[in-house]
């Protein structure tokens, strides 16, 4: 555990401390410690007279902190002004914990002025509402107390398995998913229903709100979790949402958490819009993260998976994961389905003059085609594993867990984890 200490100098980073802080990082390289920093300050100290120093820049704290990424989880928590080096500290971290009064940003108002830039307000530079948008901060905590908490519940999921918690009543996932194909509702509950009482944390929740990730335990094991939420974007896969789960996918690959996707979702979000955030490589970026996974992975198709966004939310194919089953009413296709439809049978559809007779033609065939994309009809030509009643979802997912045994850190070449 290192802290910086705000009432001392603001909590910049001097010479001497830099030093001090080198030593402990090179420490727990050595002795593969979890790490926990407290990481509030202003920064690195001009004027410092504790060293004879030019420029500074050959300061080894960022790189020998950096070189730990993917070797042991660290977590930064950040409460009040965190600047410049401070902030770079929180930002080479796994996960970052915030609290109500944090502004976190890679330049002080010192800097910001000197870089002719205007005079900006402290708690201007990088308040929580904007850090928690952009998807910088992972989880927010009221205060520092509140954090430590956090931080510690954390930690506990890279610490291998507890004792079992309780179990929630399993059948009333039966009932989550809508009659109407086209209603949204909230994943949050089913992935608390399939967890341990009370295990579950969620991790950038007003970042790319329509891709959800968690981790959480099944019977005191830990693993991570990826979910649409069809409430945001009917849960397509957005530029941001694959930057979310691409990362949180190394971040329990590094750290031998495995797997569970739980898919809803169109496909990947298109259109022009959506091509200016760089969406061709983004959505890209969440298939060689897939692809890339050396732990457990398990899929479930909870209602619809459709096109290239459901493939990159099973690494890449169907045949990908362990296990790959899809609850009784989902649907599975190369594309939306009435999308298809208007694609495929245009010049029919164009040849009916009346409009109303035209669309009644069009939910005709589109019943036609979900007929067809049933996962029970999946299923049959062995494009998925099985299908399931969702009441035995929770126990298929812990058999399969241990049948893959208990999942360790991988060995062999170590991978850093993106910082986004």
């Amino acid at each position: 555990m290192l802290a910086y200490d705000y009432m001392v100098l603001a909590g910049t980073q001097g010479a001497l401390g830099h030093r001090k802080k080198d030593r402990l990082f090179e420490l727990i390289e050595r002795m593969r410690l979890p790490t926990v920093f407290f990481a509030e300050g202003g920064g690195g100290r001009p004027g410092d007279t504790d060293y004879p120093v030019v420029s500074a820049l050959d300061t080894r704290a960022f790189a020998l902190w950096a070189r730990l990424s993917g070797l042991v989880p660290r977590i930064a928590v950040v409460a009040g002004r965190c600047f410049a080096g401070n902030a770079v500290i929180a930002g080479c971290s796994d996960l970052i914990v915030a609290t109500e009064n944090v502004s976190l940003g890679m330049g002080g108002p010192a800097m910001i002025e000197g870089g002719g830039l205007g005079k900006v307000d402290p708690d201007d530079v990088g308040p929580l509402d904007m850090q928690t948008r952009n998807g910088v901060v992972d989880a927010v905590a009221a205060d520092e107390r509140e954090a430590t908490a956090v931080a510690k519940r954390l930690l506990a999921y890279f610490q291998g398995r507890t004792p079992p918690g309780g179990e929630p009543d399993q059948d009333g996932l039966r009932d989550f998913i809508p009659e109407r194909q086209r209603r949204a509702y909230p994943v949050a509950p089913i992935i608390q229903t399939l967890a341990d009482e009370g295990s579950v944390t969620f991790l950038r929740e007003r970042f790319a709100p329509e891709m959800v990730t968690a981790v959480m335990r099944i019977e005191g094991r830990p693993l991570g979790v990826i979910a649409n939420d069809t409430r945001y974007m009917a849960g397509a896969i957005t530029s941001d949402a694959a930057d979310k789960a691409a990362r949180f996918m190394q971040l329990c690959d590094a750290f031998g958490l495995p797997l569970l996707s739980l898919v809803d979702t169109p496909g990947m979000m298109v259109g022009p819009p959506a091509e200016e955030t760089g969406l061709v490589r983004h959505t890209s970026r969440l298939l060689v993260a897939g692809a890339a996974l050396r732990v457990p992975f398990i899929a479930v198709i909870l209602r619809r998976g459709y096109g290239l966004g459901a493939q990159a939310m099973v690494a890449g194919s169907l045949h990908e994961p362990l296990l790959t089953v899809a609850w009784p009413t989902a649907h599975l296709g190369p594309m939306g389905l009435e999308g298809a439809v208007r694609l495929a049978l245009r010049k029919e559809l164009e040849s009916i003059e009346d409009e109303d007779a035209r669309e009644e033609r069009v939910r005709e065939l589109t019943v036609d085609a979900e007929h067809n994309a049933k996962a029970l009809n999946a299923a049959a030509l062995f494009e998925i594993d099985d299908v399931i009643d969702p009441a035995e979802t929770r126990s298929l997912i812990a058999s399969t867990l241990t049948a893959a045994g208990d999942a360790s850190a991988p060995t062999g070449d170590r991978r850093f984890v993106d910082t986004w």
